[in-house]
This record gives structure tokens, sequence and C-alpha cells, in this order.
């Protein structure tokens, strides 16, 4: 039987979803080509060619992540131009990224590694698009990538799914529901980009720039303290930068030392919870973060990330791809350090001093040599920490905020649809 778990009150009493293939609700199934398979290369602007990386989290189109194409060779991709309201959906690499595509983004073309959905009746575009992001698709991508070497969907693959479908007042309904979750989704997402981006601002304003001895905002008690000095990073420790230990990564066990690696923190600097895994080895209390301790990534592509150990998240012992450092608090606050290490003058040392043959990297020796400009007064570099660090709570409530609404669209759309188990013997029976 195709019904959902939770139905509108005036849908109640009408018939099962019917059940149909794609197929049988389009007037298009195509893909894209690669420009240069035909001769043509990409040039700096035109018309916009969209690949993968060119779709967001939430199903529009990054206009700064496009490439351009000439008119001439749109022409010669001409069954893959796009139109208004066509579904994009990924059928290579990244499988089931969906995108609709808006007039303001036309007229494009997409490469190979997307697909075109065209619909026969554009009424169904909202619960189609929805239906794409289902554990039922989901659920059928994943039974497609664990039969294949190369995770990828052909046309007639996306064709046969199955997709269950009510009368259109409930598709309507269905979708317009979905749709007030995602507006507030947006709202969430622009406050959360926008905190984000004020703080990136004050970060710029905070510090000095290159060059210069004072920042360009300072707080009215510190505006006639003396300038800003430069140090080595190493001068301003408790004790010369630290190796964690190198171990394999074993289950979480709560008998075990729980275990920090470079793939446990997050791109803001926070630890993720949900992936805690733990080490068989024997440590000892040195081998634990304490309260102020910022460990570094030291090598391949996230070297340079850090993340400030807070009691909350736990007693943690650090790996040896991270590198710990120690403030002398007496010399540097903690928390300016760890701001410090968001700066984009951090992040340009970084570049300059990963840029090794090989593989990227920055040992001990060289963090120590980071150069770090400090204002003189101890009170200051707190005043400017706590201005940072309030920001950034702001911003994780804001962020958690997004998580549950996103939560709370996924739960829904368990409720709102037919579950996958009624759905396993119509597509394979």
């Amino acid at each position: 039987m195709s019904v959902p778990k939770l139905r509108f009150p005036e849908f109640r009493d009408e018939w099962e979803w019917e059940v149909v293939q794609l197929s049988d609700l389009t007037c298009l199934i195509t893909k894209g080509t690669t420009p240069t398979s035909l001769g043509f290369q990409f040039i700096e602007s035109g018309i916009n060619f969209i690949k993968i990386e060119s779709i967001t989290e939430y199903g529009s189109i990054d206009l700064s992540k496009v490439a351009y194409i000439s008119e001439e060779c749109d022409n010669a991709l001409k069954r893959s131009q796009l139109k208004e309201n066509d579904i994009l959906f990924s059928i290579a690499g990244a499988l089931g990224v969906i995108a609709i595509v808006k007039q303001d983004i036309l007229p494009a073309n997409i490469n190979q590694a997307l697909a075109i959905v065209r619909l026969k009746d554009q009424g169904s575009l909202a619960f189609i698009s929805n239906y794409f992001k289902t554990q039922i698709i989901q659920s059928e991508i994943g039974r497609i990538k664990a039969g294949a070497a190369q995770p990828n969907i052909s046309l007639g693959q996306l064709g046969d799914f199955f997709i269950s479908l009510p009368a259109m007042p409930e598709q309507q309904k269905i979708a317009s529901c979905l749709s007030s979750i995602d507006d507030l989704i947006t709202t969430q997402t622009q406050k959360v980009e926008a905190l984000k981006t004020h703080k990136k601002g004050l970060l710029q304003q905070l510090f000095p720039r290159e060059g210069e001895t004072v920042p360009r905002l300072r707080f009215p008690e510190f505006r006639n303290a003396a300038d800003w000095e430069i140090h080595q990073l190493g001068q301003c420790l408790s004790r010369h930068p630290e190796y964690g230990i190198n171990a394999a990564a074993v289950p979480y066990a709560e008998n075990l030392p729980t275990y920090l690696r470079i793939t446990d923190i997050s791109e803001d600097g926070q630890i993720r919870p949900d992936q805690k895994v733990s080490v068989a080895k024997s440590v000892t209390d040195e081998n634990y973060l304490e309260d102020g301790d910022i460990v570094l990534a030291r090598t391949g592509a996230s070297v340079g990330k850090a993340y400030k150990y807070r009691p909350k998240d736990g007693r943690l012992v650090f790996a040896g791809f991270l590198i710990r450092v120690r403030p002398n608090q007496k010399k540097l606050n903690s928390e300016l350090l760890f701001q410090f290490l968001a700066t984009e003058q951090y992040w340009r040392w970084v570049d300059f001093s990963s840029a090794r043959s090989g593989q990227p990297g920055i040992n001990g020796n060289e963090y120590a040599s980071l150069p770090i400009q400090l204002p003189p007064n101890i009170k200051e570099q707190q005043k400017i920490s706590s201005c940072l660090s309030s920001l950034d709570d702001l911003i994780t409530a804001q962020t958690q905020k997004l998580e549950t609404l996103k939560t709370h669209k996924k739960g829904l759309m368990q409720q709102l649809f037919p579950a996958v188990d009624e759905q396993k013997d119509l597509n394979h029976g």
C-alpha cells in the first residue's frame, strides 16, 4: 500500500497514491556534455555552464562557481540547453544533488555529471523536486551505488525510478508545507551567513593589517595605548609545540580515551560530536588537552586548521597529525590566538609556509616561528577575545537553530511521503 504515515485531514479518505515511473511524468530526460570533447574551450565570460560544484547545499545555483562557454558551444550542446523549471539531478560522482533552474541563471548549459528532468506538468514541479530528496530515492541511489564500481546513474535508471503520486491538490498541499519550511531555512541560513560575514569584517578591523602597528578599530579605553608589537608564537608559549600520539583510532568506548583527529574538527574549529572515536593505547595526563590548549593540523589538505580545547568537549587525547600549542596566559590570551588563526593574515602565512615539495605541511618549529602581532596590554587582548567569542556563541546558537529546522524538515518528509519499505517490492519486484 502506497500511502504516507501523515496525511492532511482533507485527504485522509482519498485513494492510495498512484505509483508511476519518472519517465511517465517527463517530456525530457537528458544529460550534458563536456565542451572540450567537442573541441570547445571554457572562456572568461559568456553563457553559464553548470557543474555539480555549482549547486549549493540548498539546491540553488551559485553563480560564483559556474564556468562559461560561448554561444557557438551552447548551440552545439543544444539538447542540454536549460529552461526555467528544469530539475537538475546529479548522475555521476556525488549522486542525487538537486536544483531547480530559475530564470536568473539562463541562458545556461550543463556538463555530463548532471541530468535534466523536464516535467510534462509543471504543477508537479515542487512535489517532484522534494520527492527526489526522500529516503525512497536516496535508498534507490544507495542500491545503484552498491552495485557499481564507479558511482553513476544512467538516464535509463533515472527514468525507471518509481514515484508515488497523490492527486494534484494533495501534491500542492505537501509542496506548500515543505516550501514554508524551506523559506524558514533560507532565512535562517542568510542570518548565519550575515553573522559570519560580520565577524570576518570585524577580524579585519580588530587586528592590525600587514605593515600597520595598530588596528583600524580599537576599544575606547585602549585608543591611547602603545602600538602592537610583533612576536614569534614560540615566545608566547609556556612550552614548545608538541606532537600528539601516533596510534590508530578504534570504535568509541567509554573505558578508553576519546581520540581527537584532524577529521574530528569542523571547518569553523568545533569538534564533531557525532563521530567520536577512541584510542587503545596507554596514555598519561600529559597526552590530554587542557583548557586553553590549541591544536593545529600539521599536514595534508587541512594544514593550518585549528581547534581550541573546551572542557565541555570532555577529556581528549590528540593524534599525531596535530600539534599542540599552549599559550603563556601572561603573554598571550588563548582565545585571542584562536581568533587570530581565523584571519586572512594567518592563512596567507599557512599557504606560504606549507608550499613545500610533495605533501603540504607545517612542523612544530615552523609553527613556533609564526609571527603574531599583539597589544602589550593583556587586558586589551582579553577585551578583543571576549567580543569575538561572544559573536562566535551567537553564530553557534543560530547555526543550531538552522540544524533544528533541517532536522524538522527531514522528519516531516519521512511522514509526508510513503516509507522506503512500502516501495521496495514495487521498485524491485
